[in-house]
């Protein structure tokens, strides 16, 4: 998120000395002068709080808009940034928020979260899952699958809409207000089946339960016959970095075993988020 990612960024006028030094040092280096250039773009990105526009990147970077919407294009086609299809804004991507984390190497968000995974597998019988909110998606970055014949299998790194899922809308309800509703408005909500929930408004509705109870649940809104209960990871902010989740076919995860699955799944997350140091919202 542009508040967190932008901490690890250097103060502007030090970032553009060392940007003014590199190019003057590499002016008969396209190469280098694009490498710093794009770099550039990318601090000016993590300095806005809501998305930007090219010609106002383009001004803050000193650059012409047409090279400065070349370098976010490539930028783009790597992952490190991403344009909203209405707004044209361009915001950081998953990419930038992944070298972002990889900085903080102390915090090993994979690594730390794997044993509860495991614990909470054992505990309940169903695949664990860990996620992150990638823009509109929920992301899977971890897994310990459970011993049963018919279980969710999930690549790592594939991605569902958020607004059709129980990790993403886990996620989604921990959001503060304004990245809410940018997501809400960057999402095609797609109806994946019968029971996908695409009303906005019904959505935030959901939302306050899940905030309320401390998790939320997928019944068949992604793929039907299987469901899904999550609950929200946070960071030291009390912002949401993640999500953990149980996930099954709706013969074993039925509502009875939602009501008791759910707390589990609530308790582990605040277990996870204490692990990280991060901080329980006073209302979640």
């Amino acid at each position: 998120m542009p508040s967190r990612i932008a901490s690890l960024a250097e103060p502007a006028t030090s970032a553009a000395r060392r940007a003014k030094a590199i190019a003057g040092g590499a002016s008969g280096s396209g190469g280098v002068q694009s490498l710093t250039r794009g770099l550039t773009l990318l601090e000016k990105l993590a300095e806005s709080e809501g998305g930007i526009t090219l010609t106002e990147i383009s001004s803050r970077a000193d650059l012409p808009p047409s090279t400065a919407h070349r370098l976010l294009n490539t930028l783009a086609d790597m992952g490190f940034v991403t344009q909203a299809k209405d707004s044209g804004l361009w915001y950081v991507g998953l990419k930038t928020y992944r070298v972002g984390c990889a900085f903080v190497s102390n915090r090993d968000f994979v690594g730390e979260s794997h044993a509860y995974l495991r614990k909470l597998m054992e505990a309940s019988g169903e695949t664990a899952n860990l996620s992150i909110l990638d823009g509109t998606y929920a992301c899977f970055i971890g897994q310990v699958q459970c011993h049963e014949v018919m279980r969710m299998l999930v690549r790592l790194g594939s991605r569902i809409p958020a607004h059709a899922s129980g990790s993403g809308k886990a996620m989604l309800s921990a959001l503060p207000e304004d990245e809410l509703a940018i997501v809400l408005r960057d999402s095609d909500l797609v109806q994946l089946t019968t029971k996908t929930i695409t009303d906005p408004q019904k959505l935030r509705m959901q939302f306050a339960a899940i905030r309320a109870r401390g998790y939320s649940y997928d019944d068949e809104e992604n793929a039907m016959g299987l469901r899904c209960v999550a609950a929200p990871i946070y960071d030291e902010f009390a912002e949401p970095i993640g999500a953990i989740s149980l996930a099954g076919p709706i013969a074993r995860l039925t509502d009875e075993r939602i009501l008791k699955l759910g707390p589990l799944v609530a308790h582990t997350g605040r277990e996870i988020t204490e692990k990280l140091g991060g901080v329980v919202p006073v209302s979640a």
